[in-house]
């Protein structure tokens, strides 16, 4: 399969490309090389500088923020709650810094190595959640600010998916962000099971 191309990643509608990432193919090869793959099933659009629940808002720019100031197409991986690494996605032009943290993956290659990464469980608990999925992937710091044209970390083409197949509502976790903790910027596959659980209430379908 292609890998997408930087086009996809610099278009200034972040609310866009966030929707348009649920049925792509994200790939991590192993120490192998063998290729270990989920497609996106749930995803969180963060708007940067106007967004209170974005790192960059207000124009904050630090160390571990830095690399959300590049241009569309590189890898933002933050450590959390001194436990879980989140996979996030750069997305605009340069000094734009605009992020789609990745929620939740559906299994596709490499289940086998998910499993030992992840141990005993169903394997619809094996992505269902930004941690949980970069634990499967093996997804860490040392592939923040990897372009996704790269080697190490990309994504293809997979599936596509109708406008009423795609659910929006609230981000999660977020509720320091006051008025911006309200806005409808998580996008999930309805129905999909690999879905992570928390607060799953449908808002509204998105605009078409």
């Amino acid at each position: 399969m292609v890998k997408l191309s930087r086009d996809f990643y610099v278009r200034i509608d972040t609310i866009k490309v966030a929707r348009e990432l649920l049925g792509k193919l994200l790939v991590v090869p192993d120490e192998n090389g063998n290729r270990v793959s989920g497609m996106i099933v749930e995803v969180e659009a963060y708007m940067g500088i106007t967004d209170k629940a974005a790192h960059s808002y207000a124009g904050r720019r630090t160390p571990r923020n830095e690399v959300t100031y590049a241009v569309g197409g590189h890898v933002y991986v933050f450590f959390i709650y001194g436990m879980y690494n989140q996979l996030n996605v750069v997305s605009g032009p340069a000094d734009h810094p605009h992020v789609v943290l990745i929620r939740a993956l559906e299994p596709v290659e490499g289940i086998e190595t998910m499993r030992e990464r992840r141990g005993p469980m169903p394997d619809k608990n094996l992505t269902s959640g930004p941690g949980k999925l970069c634990i499967a992937m093996a997804i860490d710091r040392t592939l923040n600010a990897e372009d996704l044209l790269g080697e190490k970390i990309w994504l293809e083409d997979f599936r596509k998916y109708r406008s009423n197949e795609i659910a929006t509502g609230k981000r999660i976790g977020i509720d320091y962000a006051a008025e911006d903790a309200e806005k409808p910027w998580r996008f999930w596959l309805k129905d999909n099971i690999y879905v992570s659980k928390s607060q799953n209430r449908e808002i509204s379908s998105p605009p078409a």
